[in-house]
């Protein structure tokens, strides 16, 4: 079985274009329920901005406590998303807690027979693992409440990155530095009036290299750490060879976990063999603080890890823009990227989608 679903070439969805129609799935927690005027923001982006069509998935806004308790009805979203001909793309309304619960639901083979762009990050990553199982490279990018719904618009950074990803077709090239600053500030979502409030920017220092020297190049696989904790030893964690020679990108939730939960957790990959066989390490910012002295704990944190491992000269950036501080870049699953130790820098070599008229 191993076999079948993990030695295999990886496909890349067709790039969207405008006028592509685009399912809108909740395949974690119920948000746009809870804040409806949040979803909307975001689904008018969607709409306006980049000229797809939404396509809300039979369950994609039943009530929170619904979906939670009926994880089958999400993961039979998520099918008649992918298997759904005119449809061109898939992307999660929110992040949550539990997709890990979908697993015994969603046959892969729906996604295999039916690769197209699936869009998300943090608790998503559970589903991106899926796609990689499945043979299919996806995004780890914005979501509909979390991106496209910025607070005052969709910053331009983070606009510039998901075009690049999902609707050229040209190598994705350089991800370059985030002039604009970044946030973790909490505006509370329960109050519309947040949602023209543009959230307080801290001047960005980032990325930078935390340690090693040179030029690597490997396959990028990786996402939310607390989701990782989730998916390991599940039915769709990738063998050993999977990761080889592989970059791992890796950043923590707004929930902002102790530097030593980091360390255990980073340990676990040392113990499984994974962290000997990567090229490096591309480190998120962490979300939910805007503290420098907890980015400065979780940094020695992994740098005490790989040390541990014997591995002092991985190459590894620092601060980069994904996952859960905003703007953020948005990432490609499987494929091949370069980190360049002289500069800094992260370079995706390939194209994350192939020509829809091929």
């Amino acid at each position: 079985m191993i076999d079948r679903w993990w030695n295999r070439p990886l496909v890349k969805p067709q790039a969207l274009k405008p006028g592509d129609r685009v399912a809108i799935v909740s395949p974690s927690w119920g948000g746009p329920s809870v804040f409806p005027h949040r979803y909307e923001a975001g689904r008018k982006v969607l709409a306006d901005v980049f000229g797809l069509v939404p396509v809300e998935m039979p369950h994609a806004l039943r009530d929170a406590a619904w979906l939670d308790r009926n994880p089958q009805a999400r993961a039979e979203d998520i099918h008649a998303a992918f298997a759904d001909s005119s449809i061109k793309g898939v992307i999660a309304s929110i992040g949550g807690d539990d997709a890990i619960r979908l697993i015994p639901h969603i046959d892969l083979n729906v996604i295999a027979d039916n690769p197209k762009v699936f869009l998300g990050y943090s608790d998503p990553t559970v589903l991106h693992f899926g796609c990689l199982k499945a043979g299919l490279g996806s995004f780890y990018g914005p979501t509909i409440m979390a991106g496209f719904a910025e607070n005052g618009d969709m910053h331009a950074y983070a606009e510039n990155s998901l075009r690049k990803a999902i609707f050229q077709t040209d190598p994705i090239g350089e991800i370059a530095p985030n002039r604009e600053g970044w946030t973790a500030e909490l505006l509370p979502w329960n109050d519309p009036a947040n949602q023209n409030r543009r959230r307080k920017l801290t001047p960005s220092t980032g990325p930078r290299i935390l340690q090693g020297t040179g030029t690597v190049r490997g396959h990028l696989i990786g996402g939310c750490a607390e989701v990782l904790e989730m998916l390991k030893g599940s039915d769709w964690w990738p063998p050993l060879d999977y990761w080889n020679g592989a970059i791992l990108f890796y950043e923590t939730s707004e929930e902002a976990p102790p530097s030593a939960l980091v360390l255990r957790w980073l340990r676990n990959f040392a113990a499984q063999g994974i962290l000997s066989r990567l090229s490096g390490i591309v480190l998120g910012r962490p979300g939910g603080q805007t503290d420098e002295a907890y980015r400065k704990d979780q940094e020695a944190a992994v740098l005490r890890a790989l040390a541990e491992a014997g591995l002092e000269s991985l190459p590894a950036l620092a601060e980069c823009d994904f996952g859960h501080t905003d703007p953020i870049a948005t990432l490609p699953y499987g494929t091949m990227a370069e980190i360049d130790g002289s500069r800094a820098r992260l370079t995706i070599l390939e194209p994350g989608v192939t020509d829809s008229d091929s």
